[in-house]
């Protein structure tokens, strides 16, 4: 096991060939040698000869990938009266330990607290653990005329080019649609990407009470409060909402198939719209929340839930294969069963999260590559390339080619191994992936040019990754948006003015003036009130068992009409 080493010189950034494996890039796949010196790929070919001091890396047989990137994880998240117990030490030598070279990770504070500082918070905490290169999304959980100023701050001076808004946990992170709508344009303003939780709040807020109401207070309660149409209808509503912005929108952990299937028809229409599901809802489904032991359904316990129709995996893999979903996340926010216990008697209480950092480049394998559905090149494109071009840092992420980072991965694709929480690397005691066989195992794992793991095991430097900037207006992103707005634009209707009458508006009920009382009203009628201006309301009836009538009190008309218009009242017709 390797454990974390402190105030130590890092690995020198030797030289490296790797020799006889076929390179995939998200393009084409090529049978190549690689050379890395300084951290950095150098050369890309055939025969390439090492020198003496160059440690070679047999790769016959093997692919070499760029490292995956794992666009969505919360390592050491302060989240419901804890935290989640992968830090970013344990967090990244998990992503290490599966092949990932890159994390994306979120800067998420309380309401109140100021953008700026959250980040420098959390700059703190990762740089002195990570063990691979990272960035950060950061979270908009208030809005105001600061928060504008630090989202101007955090992209012109602090390497951010995404923010995320949330449309669920209501009272903590969840903003209504008119903030939302104003974290667009900002976002939009700045070049930069919108990101959404996309649940409707509202209906988790009033269904979880409805679930304690009815006695259910264990994990099968968080999925019956959630329903698919619930993440359908916010998703839809984000897209509708960024749309109006012009904003780039990146749906995060898509985990149904409503929600997935608003993100592809939005794309058919040519919205900018991303998606994103996870390795959890790629290879699991929600059927465990309803399992009789609370342990198991807890540790299943993430936001959105997992769909108990066992048809949605596959679904969400044909999308993801297809196009009409773009990248892959692990959403890795983990707890101990202890730490899930908090929501023994109540599941609102549950930590939400599961995870997966370290076996979502296996489980995507095995689900899309193993089963037919992508070929590597697909592979490739979402566990790594795709993220580095929507995050604007690409080809130094995710591309094999000269002058990119030498964050690198030789795959084994015919080996086989078996998860479980007994051999993983994360600081959690479950996982939710416990006993699946997956084909596609990281033999040898290269980040900035060092091996961080090979056949002996992990070779980890705590601190050692690096934090890489995201610049704004990624051409991936961006490149088509402006001339989208033009083509969008509003458009003013040149006319002649109108010269005619207008009609002069009738003088306002509320200045009339009433000049005769209302009938007197009888207590054995149900009266209607007065309409405003003091006449009867039509609406009321006269009826009465007494046989009284409304107007009893006014005088009748005692002459009868002998000769009605129409003919005589009497007499043969």
């Amino acid at each position: 096991m390797a454990l974390p080493i402190h105030n130590v010189e890092l690995r020198p950034q030797g030289k490296l060939l790797i020799k006889g494996g076929k390179c995939v890039n998200e393009d084409r796949a090529f049978e190549a040698d690689v050379y890395i010196e300084g951290g950095v790929i150098k050369e890309v070919g055939q025969n390439l000869t090492a020198s003496s001091e160059c440690k070679v890396i047999d790769a016959t047989g093997k692919l070499i990938l760029p490292g995956g990137i794992d666009t969505h994880t919360h390592m050491q998240l302060p989240f419901m009266g804890t935290f989640a117990i992968d830090d970013f030490y344990h967090g990244t030598k998990a992503a290490i330990a599966g092949g990932t070279t890159m994390i994306i990770d979120f800067v998420l504070d309380q309401r109140g607290v100021s953008p700026l500082q959250a980040y420098d918070k959390w700059r703190a905490w990762a740089d002195e653990k990570v063990c691979c290169d990272y960035a950060f999304h950061v979270g908009i959980t208030w809005w105001s005329g600061e928060v504008a100023k630090d989202m101007e701050v955090l992209v012109k001076e602090k390497g951010i080019n995404s923010f995320k808004v949330f449309q669920a946990y209501k009272d903590v992170f969840m903003l209504d649609d008119g903030e939302i709508l104003e974290v667009f344009k900002k976002t939009k303003e700045l070049s930069a990407i919108a990101q959404v939780h996309a649940e409707n709040g509202h209906v988790i807020d009033q269904k979880s009470q409805q679930m304690i109401d009815l006695g259910i207070t264990g994990p099968e309660g968080h999925a019956m409060c959630r329903p698919e149409e619930v993440e359908g209808e916010a998703t839809y509503r984000a897209i509708v909402l960024a749309n109006q912005a012009r904003c780039p929108l990146y749906v995060v952990h898509v985990m149904s198939k409503t929600a997935a299937n608003f993100v592809a028809d939005a794309k058919k229409k040519g919205h900018v719209v991303f998606g994103e599901p996870t390795a959890a809802s790629l290879g699991t489904d929600g059927t465990s929340y309803f399992h009789s032991c609370w342990k198991e359904a807890a540790a299943h316990v993430t936001s959105p839930p997992l769909r108990p129709d066992p048809s949605t995996p596959g679904c969400l893999m044909n999308l993801l294969a297809n196009g009409d979903l773009q990248t892959t996340s692990s959403d890795n926010c983990t707890f101990t069963t202890t730490q899930k216990a908090l929501g023994k008697d109540d599941f609102r209480k549950i930590p939400n999260g599961v995870n997966g950092v370290e076996d979502r480049m296996s489980v995507i394998w095995e689900k899309g590559v193993q089963s037919g559905k992508m070929d590597a090149c697909r592979f490739v494109a979402v566990t790594s390339s795709t993220a580095a071009k929507i995050f604007n840092i690409y080809p130094k992420k995710g591309h094999i080619g000269v002058g990119s980072d030498a964050d690198l991965v030789v795959w084994d694709p015919e080996a086989t191994r078996t998860i479980s929480a007994k051999t993983h690397n994360h600081a959690c005691d479950f996982n939710i992936f416990e006993g699946m066989e997956v084909h596609g195992v990281p033999v040898v794992v290269i980040s900035g040019g060092r091996v961080v793991k090979d056949e002996e095991g992990l070779h980890l430097t705590q601190g050692s990754g690096q934090f890489v900037p995201t610049p704004p207006n990624a051409p991936y992103v961006y490149g088509r948006v402006a001339a989208r707005d033009q083509a969008l634009a509003p458009q003013k209707v040149d006319r002649e003015p109108y010269t005619g009458p207008v009609v002069e508006l009738a003088v306002k009920v509320d200045n009339v003036k009433v000049t005769e009382a209302a009938p007197a009203l009888s207590p054995d009628i149900v009266h209607r009130a007065p309409t405003r201006s003091g006449g009867r309301n039509m609406q009321e009836s006269s009826f009465a068992l007494s046989g009284e009538q409304f107007d009893d009190s006014k005088p009748r008309n005692q002459s009868r009409v002998t000769n009605p218009p129409g003919g005589k009242s009497h007499g043969l017709w």
